[in-house]
């Protein structure tokens, strides 16, 4: 890993989840107390699994790690720095305003925004006062802030009254108003991030499309912000070790053709390929062997049965189940780059097939699929795209249009980033969403795309708030209020949770159904796509890959899953109709070539 020649004295690893960040984090943290130096690891991720990773139960102060004496490591928990942050702003409101005006305001304090920014909180105890990590000669961090949450930041009107009063309703500018007091301490930290002597920003990304996609929109939006001094981790390359074996091959070329035509802005960056490491990172062992060539070494003792998870239907067995009701909406949800666009599109071709008229929408940037079954197409199959940029200018001119009239030009850019933040994206898609959703009462309607609980728990209580405190209805369209009933009925809406078996997306799925929980929304059943245990596989590396997600499947079928279905890893990427009818016609998912 190139970075350690010579580190910096702040490292920041960044990338979407499941890249790895967590453990390329963890080795590099061992590898520099290895060589002598005193160093703080930090953990900000909700999702993270330092605990699992290192072995060792972390509090949210430093811990030492026994097996690495220099090594010390803690775990901030923003969702709980996040929870107790809303009940300060909530609090003092409770038996003064109405409960549905109670409620909106706590739901603006729960969405992902609040946790940026209880993260950013406790990042800037550490980076912007000197002091609290005087004992260390690196301090590390397992997550970076995002562009939003730092342009939020370093707005000076962020930090005057304007917050107080919130006008859309949907707003993520809540969480600040409580960090008038930390002024000084964001603006350290800011500079401290920006300073190419002090801090690298490492970008942890797969050999794949979209994680180096979101890799290079990371840079970008960091780098405007001053954050120059960036590295690239390409985590998890795979090579073949055995090229008899078909499906090592192909996804040693797709991880090839994906490093080719790697975005043009990454390519100017110092750059670290580490190998796959077939079982995962877990121990101070495993993570010494990290980025060298011990990491690739393989244990060739065969699945045992006792181990092997057996009864995992495919996907084809879903589809009666899903085509009873005659008609309604089936929803694909999961973190980015798990197949959501894929689940959808195999599904919408499948009912299809079966005679019934179907609509499917997807938000795909890349828009392959919906281009492909465009060209190819079935006669009761339409296809057509929610273009989540288009969706969300539309409705921030709106909001501008509606809002922004009254406010002086430092509000009115306050305004402006409020409205770049991911929470006002959702609201927009969601509305776009709700238009595709009111054509389900007639046919089926598959998307690629739901909102969070999040979302629906903000537009219900927004809602709500209208109707019992302003008296008057509120402009929110017709089609979104009838949309959160529908949502929540199980007969005309069936969410599918797509993941893969690995740990950070099954930990992430887990998150997105209890947030789905909250707001009384049941998903239907998990799709875990990309499995290697129903392939004959020859090459070693494989093998034992196939026998490491065991542990996952057997995680979502006992505790996370009421049903499930699984996707076997295929050796064509699934675009046109030929490739997606494989994955719903159980003869063809486990067909050798």
């Amino acid at each position: 890993m190139e970075f350690l020649n010579h580190p910096t004295r702040n490292l920041f690893f960044t990338g979407k989840g499941g890249v790895g960040k967590t453990s390329v984090a963890c080795a590099t943290a061992v590898r520099l107390a290895d060589a002598g130096k005193q160093v703080l690891l930090v953990s900000t991720d909700p999702a993270s699994n330092l605990d699992e990773v290192l072995g060792v139960t972390l509090e949210n102060h430093p811990t030492a790690i026994p097996a690495v004496p220099q090594l010390f490591a803690m775990n901030l928990d923003p969702q709980k720095s996040a929870a107790e942050y809303r009940e300060r702003m909530v609090g003092p409101y409770r038996g003064l305003l109405p409960e549905a005006a109670v409620k909106s305001i706590e739901e603006q304090f729960s969405g992902s925004c609040t946790l940026e920014i209880a993260a950013f909180d406790e990042f800037s105890r550490l980076l912007g006062d000197p002091a609290a990590t005087s004992d260390y000669d690196h301090v590390i961090f397992d997550t970076a802030p995002t562009g939003h949450t730092l342009r939020l930041l370093t707005l000076p009107s962020a930090w005057d009254g304007f917050m107080e009063q919130n006008t859309t309703g949907t707003s993520c500018l809540g969480p600040l108003a409580g960090l008038q007091a930390q002024q000084k301490l964001y603006q350290e930290s800011v500079k401290a991030l920006s300073d190419p002597v002090v801090t690298t920003l490492v970008l942890v990304a797969r050999a794949e499309a979209g994680a180096l996609r979101e890799a290079a929109r990371t840079s970008g939006e960091l780098a405007e912000l001053g954050v120059q001094n960036q590295h690239l981790v390409v985590n998890g390359m795979f090579q073949a070790m055995d090229t008899s074996d078909p499906y090592a091959v192909a996804l040693q070329q797709r991880g090839e053709v994906a490093l080719a035509a790697m975005p043009e802005e990454l390519k100017e960056f110092p750059q670290s390929i580490v190998p796959l490491s077939p079982n995962g990172v877990l121990g101070i062992d495993s993570l010494r062997c990290l980025g060298t060539p011990q990491s690739a070494s393989v244990d060739n003792t065969p699945l045992d049965a006792a181990e092997r998870v057996e009864g995992l239907p495919m996907l084809s067995e879903l589809i009666d189940e899903l085509v009873a009701p005659g008609h309604g909406v089936i929803l694909a949800m999961g973190k980015g780059g798990v197949g959501k666009t894929t689940v959808a599109a195999a599904v919408a071709v499948a009912i299809a097939e079966r005679g019934y008229e179907v609509h499917l929408s997807t938000t795909d940037p890349a828009a392959h699929i919906a281009a492909a079954l465009n060209d190819e197409g079935l006669p009761n199959l339409s296809v057509s795209r929610i273009d989540p940029e288009v969706e969300t200018a539309r409705y921030s001119a709106e909001v501008l249009e509606r809002t922004g009239k009254n406010l002086d030009q430092q509000g009115k850019a306050l305004l402006e980033e409020d409205l770049r933040s991911p929470c006002t994206e959702e609201i927009a898609v969601f509305r776009a969403f709700a238009d595709a959703v009111a054509a389900g009462t007639n046919k089926f309607v598959v998307l690629d795309t739901a909102p969070t609980g999040h979302t629906v728990l903000l537009l219900d209580s927004a809602l709500a708030y209208h109707r019992e405190v302003t008296r008057q209805s509120s402009e929110m369209p017709e089609a979104v209020e009838n949309l959160l009933p529908r949502l929540r009925d199980p007969d005309f809406t069936r969410v599918l949770i797509v993941t893969l078996p690995e740990a950070t997306p099954v930990h992430e799925a887990a998150s997105l159904q209890r947030d789905l929980r909250r707001a009384e929304i049941e998903p239907f059943a998990w799709i875990i796509n990309q499995v290697f245990s129903p392939l004959s596989l020859v090459d070693p590396l494989l093998k034992q890959r196939q026998s490491h997600e065991q542990i996952y499947l057997r995680e979502v079928k006992e505790q996370q899953a009421s049903r499930m279905a699984i996707i076997p890893w295929q050796i064509d990427p699934p675009i046109g109709l030929s490739e997606l009818r494989k994955l719903t016609h159980h003869d063809h998912a486990t067909s050798q070539p």
